[in-house]
């Protein structure tokens, strides 16, 4: 909540404005450009000390985090050595097929560790940088429409929510997503600002290379940010239209040049697109991460029976049962709801506050453009039938910030009732929800005393600063503090947690515990996914706050919120706190190697001088054997193994030329990925394990393909 008088960065205009509270002073409100003022002299060190604080939190003890997940990181390797493999995105050097996502997020991780080396460090760095970026852009986006005191707060609230303290130190594609979002977001405000075309094409630009990031989600913003354009951009209507076309020319501008390489590049000499049907970049972002996200099929999840918890209760995977109430169970929970009740409380008071407001209001412009943010992407994740995971909610926390800061500030400038009940709905709805979720999280007391402590005298402070403001106004800052320590508490909690625990996985999450999984308001029961397949032979593994929710995928066996998870053969998984979970797959994801490799199989692999050192049926465990080996290993099928690639006929002329050593025998017989695996991946382990003996090395069952 942004509770200070002091001087706002940007001059108000001089007509005072009325409001359905009432007439008050614009001092809030902007009709206009406004003027730019002096910051004081507390703003740049407030500033600094909340990006320092920022990169502490994102850069601390990030070496434990690993190869986060390793689907990613061997991408990352595989582009560290070989520029094709950088530019298409592939999993191993010799690029035979794609990461299921463009390549964008790929090529700064890459980049980084072509110049220092493959490391966590030079992998992760660039993605807690991009953390920090953001959080700097979003104060900068908050600040020019309320003042710096909203920014910082705005900037601090989503540094801590725990879905971005979670991806900011992850090797996912959300966290360069996010940064060209809110790049997105502050060119738009720039451009409601002062009507100039060049923020409405740079703001194109984002979410082109944003596409380029993760496909259709980039552009679940457009609509906030054209309609907020439309409706108080300084130009006349037509001139607006014409400046948004430009914007969206260079929207598909930033995002098909690399779709128009792709098309005419010869698919021979090119890797296959992982994730895709027929090996089309199109079909990839329009088909596997566009309308099969929303609506389940073409290779997502979906299909689970329908679980208690909420209204909705449709088809479900790793996200749970969708439905208006997914976001406040489980992970998403967890990771990004604990602003959400304060967020809809400030739309409905900004609403309020601006429905009177002439055409170009700023302030009515930041609430198309963060509350129509918010609305759209929400009501997505929620509602979607597809393969959805938790940490995509971080999408929603820019907004979420955003528009608790600009509501707080500006309900603390009015002294009229209205204002003065919403701001106490606000922190009293926001610390409520904040203990209670504390309270059913295994979380020590002492969190939740101090959450529901603070909660309670902030709320007093706030109803005493109503019916007496004249009497406590010495006051009055003590008070503001309270409200933003009753907010921020609870979400910091958790977020701070999260960087102190360790993530690896393919689906990583906030920090767990051993209580319910369920976090607010209904638990969407079953579960989690089965285990991903061991390491053929391998030893006993862990793997640290990772809990995964919901229903699996069909071809997955649930399992339950107890005992041990076959994550590993002999072995479980850890999520963090005390919380295992028990599962098995079936003719699931097979070939994936998740636990720890043999010696003799990595020193087998290493002394191999083909193409491909080996062959596996998935892209987990050929990942985890290139990051191990540092030699290129096929993942037959992609991710999941369901992809059709390489082709039956593709894989006898590789191995005929000599170019493949070895083929690693998953342990549930080889084709993978849910729903049984691909017609290639089972047509491929057919023809080996009929032409080829078996081997043992290090305990791993083996084909020589060389002989």
């Amino acid at each position: 909540m942004i509770m200070s008088h002091s001087t706002v960065l940007e001059a108000p205009a001089t007509a005072s404005i009325s409001t359905p509270g009432g007439s008050v002073s614009d001092n809030s409100v902007t009709e206009s450009v406004p003027a730019r003022r002096r910051d004081p002299r507390w703003v740049l060190p407030a500033l600094v000390m909340l990006l320092v604080g920022t990169g502490v939190l994102y850069l601390w003890n990030l070496g434990s985090e690993g190869n986060a997940n390793s689907f990613y990181a061997a991408a990352v390797q595989a582009g560290s050595e070989s520029w094709k493999a950088w530019f298409f995105g592939a999993i191993d050097k010799a690029a035979s097929i794609t990461v299921d996502k463009p390549p964008a997020s790929l090529w700064l991780m890459g980049l980084s560790a072509r110049i220092f080396g493959y490391s966590t460090w030079s992998m992760l760095v660039p993605e807690a940088l991009a953390g920090v970026a953001s959080v700097w852009l979003l104060y900068a986006t908050v600040k020019r429409v309320a003042g710096p005191v909203a920014g910082l707060i705005a900037g601090g609230l989503f540094a801590l929510t725990p879905a971005a303290v979670l991806i900011f130190r992850f090797n996912n594609p959300d966290a360069v997503l996010l940064l060209l979002v809110v790049a997105a977001t502050y060119a738009m405000t720039r451009a409601i600002q002062d009507g100039k075309t060049r923020w409405l094409v740079l703001a194109g630009v984002a979410l082109g290379f944003g596409f380029l990031t993760k496909s259709g989600q980039a552009l679940l913003v457009l609509p906030a940010l054209t309609a907020a354009y439309l409706v108080a951009g300084p130009r006349h209507l037509v001139r607006r239209i014409w400046q948004l076309g430009l914007a969206g020319a260079s929207l598909v501008a930033s995002a098909g040049w690399w779709i128009v390489v792709v098309l005419l590049w010869p698919a021979s000499s090119r890797p296959y697109i992982g994730g895709s049907t027929n090996n089309s970049p199109l079909e990839l972002a329009f088909g596997y991460n566009g309308l099969g996200r929303l609506f389940g099929g073409t290779g997502n999840g979906g299909g689970g029976a329908a679980q208690g918890g909420g209204p909705g209760g449709g088809n479900s995977s790793f996200g749970g049962s969708s439905g208006l109430l997914r976001l406040f169970r489980d992970e998403f929970g967890l990771e990004i709801s604990w602003l959400i009740p304060a967020a809809l409380i400030a739309i409905f008071g900004l609403v309020w506050l601006t429905a009177r407001a002439r055409r170009t209001d700023q302030l009515r412009a930041a609430t198309i453009v963060w509350g129509g943010s918010f609305l759209v992407t929400g009501l997505t994740f929620s509602l979607m039938q597809g393969t959805i995971h938790p940490y995509y909610s971080v999408a929603l926390a820019p907004s979420i910030a955003a528009l608790v800061a600009l509501a707080g500030r500006q309900l603390w400038e009015r002294h009229d009732t209205a204002s003065h009940l919403i701001m106490i709905g606000m922190v009293a709805a926001t610390a409520g929800y904040g203990a209670y979720t504390l309270a059913h999280n295994d979380t020590s007391s002492w969190y939740v005393i101090l959450a529901a402590g603070l909660g309670a005298v902030a709320v007093a402070g706030l109803v005493l600063r109503w019916t007496g403001r004249n009497r406590i106004a010495r006051l009055a800052p003590l008070v503001a503090l309270l409200a933003v320590l009753a907010v921020a508490v609870p979400v910091g909690n958790w977020g701070v947690r999260t960087a102190a625990t360790a993530h690896t996985g393919s689906i990583p999450t906030a920090v767990a515990t051993s209580g319910s999984g369920m976090s607010g308001v209904g638990n969407a029961g079953g579960g989690a996914p089965g285990g991903m397949q061991g390491a053929p032979g391998g030893s006993e593994g862990t793997r640290t706050g990772n809990r995964q929710t919901g229903n699996p995928p069909e071809g997955m066996t649930p399992g339950s919120n107890s005992g041990s998870r076959s994550g590993f053969p002999g072995g479980t998984e850890s999520s963090g706190g005390n919380d295992t979970m028990s599962g098995t797959m079936g003719e699931g994801m097979g070939g994936d190697i998740g636990g720890a490799t043999s010696s003799k199989l990595i020193s087998a692999l290493k002394a191999t001088t083909t193409t491909w050192s080996a062959a596996t049926v998935g892209a987990q465990g050929a990942a985890e054997l290139e990051l191990s080996t540092d030699t290129s290993v096929m993942p037959i099928g992609g991710f999941t193994g369901s992809d059709n690639a390489p082709t039956l006929a593709q894989f006898k002329a590789w191995v005929k030329e000599g170019k493949v050593t070895y083929f690693i025998a998953g342990q549930s017989g080889g084709a993978g990925g849910p729903g049984g695996g691909s017609s290639a991946a089972s047509a491929i382990t057919s023809w080996v394990e009929k032409n080829y003996t078996t081997t043992t090395i290090g305990g791993t069952t083996v084909y020589v393909l060389t002989k």
